[in-house]
Formats: structure tokens, sequence, C-alpha cells
């Protein structure tokens, strides 16, 4: 049976730690790997003292049965502490406590804070109250009982969201009993002098006092930052400079600020990616979805103009779901699952709308996709290279490339390397091929490094797929983009046949000089120039 509760922890960084590294530590190693256990933590809070009492910050994460944290899922956590955990957890005087779940009462408007966006969480009031109760008769009941009547109190000002009663753990078998109450408001509300004399103003608090509990301590706080579990901080992990981070345990020269992690979705795929560029947690974020068989990498000479173009950009890239090993068993890709694994994406980053989405070839159709099926979470978007439907002689095509990447040569050559000579002579402009062998050299290596059997299931997300009847009622304003010489022209004909179909009035199609199947490989700043009036 389910035991709900609560790990309740309360720090003050020593002296000699920076601030920053204790929130990029906390930030994004420590709280991310514990919602990265969604069966034994829901949710995960940070708040800042909001009466400039120690210790100053608070973190609270609500348990989903309390004797999950006996078990080695949980335990395992701390006896394999990362290095960096491990130093930086030893110049901050922790305090943990595990509080068993008593009762709660909420607003009508109540809506657990996980589900807000960081902007609505933020600032958040929390007000709490422990009571450790005397060693005699009914001080459990009674204090609960005075506890219950100090919610109906408090539920009455103006802006209060929830209370919750907890008591100490069963966990914590032979400690004192106390119990403490967490009340939560909106950050406007009318608490005034009450956040400071709540127990006081609470009839009966004579008689409680007197006969069944002291109180062990009053206090308030301000929500700063609520938990995914994908890290996310750019922003002190931008402020450490050479200093040891999450990622660079061993401190980094590298001046940018970067995080590269990856998530697991519901079925199991991990999904790797890379967070950078304006470190503002606020910064509008825009995101790129890779051709099927490249990497998140086929973007980064797009980005190096970006950061310098646009430096309002949070920049987000990812691998798709085929580029590496999938999850057993097997299943083909299809459309809405891969706009499904970039809302993912987004949810685990705390990410509630991207301000761009650039997409190219699987790509470019999975940001078609991701635009009609999750309108609320894109403003605007660029699709590249792609088509509006699948073909059946398209189809038939990718059947024969998986024949040849899971055949190996005659010399023991891997057969994806022959596919990536193959694809590239096919996507690249003959003046890409004549001109640029470096670029060549570097999709075609990248092309060879994928995972076969992920290339095998990821394809088929491009066998069978029609959204032609779904653009009409697009909501997203979007640009089309296309090399000169994609298909060798027929992708620009074909594009431009279905540019009219999106939304009300159609879309925009930009054609780039010099470029193939891969415009922004082949030639960055053409491609630059075709979207940057548009973002």
């Amino acid at each position: 049976m389910a035991n709900p509760g609560m790990l309740y922890v309360t720090m003050q960084p020593k002296p000699g730690l920076p601030i920053e590294q204790f929130h990029e530590w906390y930030n994004n190693e420590h709280g991310p790997t514990r919602l990265r256990l969604p069966q034994i933590f829901s949710n995960g809070l940070r708040y800042r003292a909001a009466d400039e009492k120690k210790p100053e910050f608070l973190a609270v994460y609500d348990v989903t049965s309390m004797s999950l944290l006996e078990t080695k899922t949980y335990t395992a956590l701390r006896e394999n502490r990362s290095a960096h955990e491990a130093k930086t957890i030893g110049q901050v005087d922790v305090e943990r406590y595990f509080w068993d779940l008593v009762s709660t009462k909420q607003s009508p408007l109540f809506i657990p804070i996980e589900q807000l966006t960081d902007d609505e969480a933020e600032g958040i009031v929390l007000l709490t109250i422990e009571l450790k109760l005397k060693d005699t008769a009914d001080a459990e009941d009674e204090t609960v009982k005075w506890l219950g009547e100090h919610v109906d109190m408090l539920s009455k000002v103006p802006g209060w969201f929830r209370s919750r009663i907890l008591k100490t753990s069963s966990l914590e078998a032979g400690a004192p009993v106390s119990l403490i109450a967490l009340h939560e408001f909106a950050k406007e509300n009318e608490l005034g002098d009450v956040a400071r004399t709540a127990t006081a103003s609470t009839p009966r608090w004579g008689e409680v006092q007197e006969k069944y509990a002291t109180l062990s301590s009053q206090r308030s706080y301000s929500l700063f930052y609520v938990f995914g579990p994908a890290p996310r901080d750019l922003y002190h992990l931008s402020r450490l400079g050479s200093s040891p981070s999450s990622f660079h345990p061993a401190g980094s020269t590298d001046p940018s600020a970067a995080i590269t992690f990856s998530i697991t979705t519901p079925d199991g795929l991990s999904i790797p990616y890379r967070l950078e560029g304006n470190p503002d947690p606020k910064a509008p974020t825009i995101a790129f979805c890779n051709s099927l068989l490249t990497s998140l990498h086929m973007w980064d000479r797009v980005v190096d103009i970006l950061k310098a173009q646009r430096p309002q950009y949070r920049i987000l890239r990812y691998d798709f779901r085929g580029r590496h090993a999938i999850p057993e068993p097997p299943a083909p890709s299809t459309m809405d699952v891969l706009a499904d694994d970039l809302s993912a994406l987004l949810a685990a980053l705390r990410i509630p709308a991207l301000d761009a989405l650039v997409g190219v070839s699987m790509g470019g159709a999975t940001t078609l996709k991701f635009a009609l099926k999750h309108p609320r979470k894109l403003r605007r978007f660029v699709a590249c290279d792609f088509n509006a439907a699948s073909s059946a002689a398209n189809t038939s095509a990718w059947k024969g490339r998986i024949g040849v990447a899971e055949t190996p040569l005659d010399d023991g050559t891997p057969g994806m390397r022959k596919l990536a000579g193959l694809t590239v002579e096919r996507w690249f402009h003959p003046s890409t091929l004549r001109n640029k062998p470096d670029v060549v050299r570097w999709t075609s290596d990248m092309i060879a490094s994928n995972d076969v059997e992920g290339f095998r299931y990821g394809c088929q997300a491009l066998w069978d797929y029609d959204m032609k009847s779904e653009m009409r009622d697009c909501r997203v304003p979007g640009l089309l983009v296309v090399g000169e010489g994609d298909g060798k022209g027929a992708l620009v004909k074909a594009m431009d046949g279905f540019k009219d179909l999106l939304g009300k009035d159609g879309a925009k199609l930009a054609v780039v000089p010099e470029a193939g199947h891969l415009p922004m490989c082949e030639n960055p700043e053409g491609f630059w120039k075709a979207v940057e009036g548009f973002l």
C-alpha cells in the first residue's frame, strides 16, 4: 500500500563554496537525477528563504510511497555519488527529513507546481510550521486537530493554494515525533503579518503549546526553481568559468557554456541533446531537427552563425529516434512518434514553447507534424527539403537502402559505410561534391556512424505518411526552404506545389543556391540568408 510523503532538505553553503557552483551542481546534477526516478519522486522544488533566516535554501520532493526510499534504486544515488557531487556536497551543511503525509487541503484553483511554467511557479510562497510533540497522552491527536484549525484559518487568506500536514516518517524509527505544516500561497497574496504570527494567530495555540507541542521552527520561503529530469541550468554553468561543473568535474577551458546530456522517453529510448546559447533561463529557444542518418552536429555551422547573429536565442539540438540504438522490442518509427519525442524532450527541459523549430528532410517533415500536433508549443517553424506526403517509390527506395546498410562489403567494410557514400552523392549539389571535400567527408563519416538497426526502424517514418489534408488547418506560421539542386530540382517543384496549402495564406518558399538536400551544411551562409528575416 502506498504511503505518500516527502523528502525535505535544508541547505546552507559553507564559506568558500562559490554560490554559482552550489546552484549549478544542485540544478544540473543532484535534482534532475532524482526526477529521473518518477516511480519515486513526482516533483522537486527549490525554495529560498524569504525571512532572512538560515538555512537559506530548502528542497522539497514529493514521494509517491515512502518505503521506496529504502530501496536500492534510491539508496544507490547516495552510495554512488559522482566525485564532483561528493566534493561539492562536502561544502554544504545539509539536513534531510523524511515526512509521512497526514492530510491535504487545497483550493479549487490549485494546480500542482510541476504542471506550471517556470514563470507561473517562481515566487510561490511557502510557509512552514514545525512542532515537536511532547511526551503526553493525545499529543499527536490534539496537535493534528489544532493544525487542522490552523489550516482552516489560513485557507481564508486571499492567495492561499494548499496546506499539507505531515509527521515524522516511520522510516526514522526511534526519532522524536514532530509534525510539520506546509502552506502554499500565490506570489500575490494577503498574508501580511500572518506569515510571522501564524501560530499565535490561531485559537487554542496557548493550550497546545502548554500541553502537547513546542514550536521548533516557523519559516517562510519563495520558490525559485522547479526540477525536471533533464539538466537545463545554463545560467549558473556560464558563470563558473574554468571552475568544476557537473559536466566538467575537472574544470573546462571551453568559454561557451553548453549542456550535453540525454533524456529517456516512456518507451525507453535515449535521446541525446545539446543546450547552449543565451544562458538566460527566460531566453527564447530555437530547436533543430536533423535529417535521417545525421547527428545534431549537422547544424554546427548554422549554430555558429546563429550565435553571432541572434545572440538572444537559447539553442536546442537533439538526435533523432533511429540515430542510435532503439529500445526493445524494436518498433517502426512514425511521424507522430517523432513529434511526440520532441514534445517529451521539451517537457523534460521544462520548455513550454519554442520560439522557432528548424528541421530538414525527415526533420522537416517532423517539424511540420509537430506544428500540426502541438501548435501551442511552437510559435514559428522552418521546414526544409522534405515532402508533405510519402510515395510508394520512396518507400521502395528506403527498403533498398536498408539492404545496403545491413550487408557488409567483401572486404568486411560495414554496409553503412557504402550507404554513406551513395547518400552523399545523392544528397549533395555537384559544386559541393567538387569543391568542398571536407564537407563531403564530414557528412559521410556522420552517416556511416549511424546505428544500423536504428536506421532500419527509424527510416520507416518516411514510408507511409500524408500531411497535405491537415496543412490548411495549421495555425503556426512557417517558412519552407529547399536547396536548388535537391533531387536535381525536383524537390523545388514539389515544395512549390504544396507551399500554398499551409494555413490560410500559404507559406513562402526560399531556394538556397549551390546546395542540394542539406543546404545548411553545403552553403550555411546561403541558408542563413534564406531564413534570417523569418527568425
